[in-house]
């Protein structure tokens, strides 16, 4: 059966942790980001493995992902991103899952279903500082804190934000936000009993920010192996990940015969066309449709016509030597060339954390390893 399949490399995940920690400070650990099924990479495989490799914080979005998280990492400090609800306190206090206070009712909400039920709940704050989501308002943090350190049934035990820009070579509000969350980390350190866990770089930031790496950083794109390739980055990562399919039917066609709904290609010259076993439905984006490129045979070969909801077609020249059966590549490296998703994320005018998480669960992962790190 051809059908498209990604392959996960959990050593480079391995390379990436490692690279990350030797960049930081002994102070500083790495949480990392593993929402979104991990961009797209498998959750509970990715980490487990990056809790193998030293790992003791992860960021996740929602309760359930940090159920998978805490499933295989036990003893790892599991944040919630997102709002988690005061009807998830027993699970949360259960599984010692920290949720993030995104405002003062929302925290007010959770101290008092942990109350009800006699316990305590550990949480951190989130301060806006000008992404404008998540978050009490910069200007009424410290208040905020005050109030919210006085209800029983909470503990805060962390403090954090989120940057809307970090553009080291041209303007960003990233500057302004950490010099609000400075201010405001100082005052509250007046006030706490105990030291906070600060944390507020993200990819970016830890790439090119040293100065603000604080108690945590919370590297998502980075460690999936993008975004760190640019010259002036403070540490490079790899890609870990490589989508294939394959050829199910080759046709030679001549001059002048139109390819994809609505013909939106047609030939200028005879060539070899290759439909693959890949479309939308698998998460491969329509945006790529006469722009996009895979690997056959090394080559790249055009993505001509439309992308359709299960295949799309190729153009592999006049002489190519390609047959049904051979494997493609969309995301990876083939006899020396490669195509990665920043690179389609160009094409398609979007992100490659789109890309990513954009390939559908259905899509088996295979999972790959070096010997002296064996496969989980």
């Amino acid at each position: 059966m051809i059908a498209p399949w990604a392959q996960i490399d959990l050593a480079a995940l391995d390379r990436n942790v490692r690279a990350m920690r030797a960049a930081l400070g002994p102070r500083t650990s790495i949480v990392m980001v593993v929402k979104a099924n991990a961009y797209g990479h498998g959750l509970t495989p990715v980490a487990r493995q990056a809790a193998r490799s030293g790992v003791r914080w992860f960021a996740v979005a929602y309760l359930h992902e940090a159920l998978h998280v805490r499933a295989v990492c036990e003893d790892a400090e599991v944040v919630i991103l997102g709002a988690a609800m005061p009807e998830d306190v027993r699970t949360l206090i259960e599984h010692r899952l920290t949720p993030i206070m995104v405002d003062e009712e929302h925290g007010r909400a959770l101290a008092s279903a942990a109350r009800a039920r006699g316990a305590v709940l550990r949480a951190h704050l989130k301060i806006d500082t000008g992404m404008g989501r998540f978050g009490v308002p910069w200007t009424q943090a410290v208040s905020a804190y005050e109030r919210l350190a006085r209800e029983s049934g909470l503990e805060i035990s962390g403090l954090c934000t989120h940057f809307a820009s970090v553009e080291p070579r041209k303007p960003s509000l990233g500057p302004t936000q950490m010099e609000r969350f400075r201010e405001i980390d100082a005052a509250i350190a007046h006030r706490a009993a105990t030291p906070l866990f600060r944390h507020v770089s993200s990819s970016r930031a830890f790439l090119t920010q040293p100065d603000w790496d604080l108690d945590g950083v919370r590297p998502g794109i980075a460690a999936y192996g993008y975004g760190a390739r640019e010259r002036g980055m403070r540490v490079e990562t790899e890609p870990l990940l490589q989508w294939r399919t394959g050829v199910m039917q080759v046709k030679r066609v001549p001059a002048d015969f139109a390819v994809g709904y609505y013909s939106t290609y047609v030939t200028p010259a005879p060539t070899t066309l290759a439909t693959l076993a890949v479309g939308y439905a698998d998460g491969y984006s329509r945006a790529l449709s006469n722009k996009g490129f895979v690997l056959i045979g090394g080559k790249r070969c055009a993505v001509v016509g439309r992308v359709s909801m299960n295949w799309i077609t190729a153009d592999c020249g006049p002489d190519a030597d390609v047959a049904p059966g051979d494997e493609a590549v969309l995301i990876g490296a083939q006899s020396g060339e490669s195509i990665w998703a920043d690179e389609l994320a160009r094409l398609a005018r979007t992100i490659p954390y789109e890309i990513l998480t954009n390939i559908h669960a259905s899509v088996e992962r295979h999972y790959i390893s070096s010997p002296s790190l064996p496969i989980l």
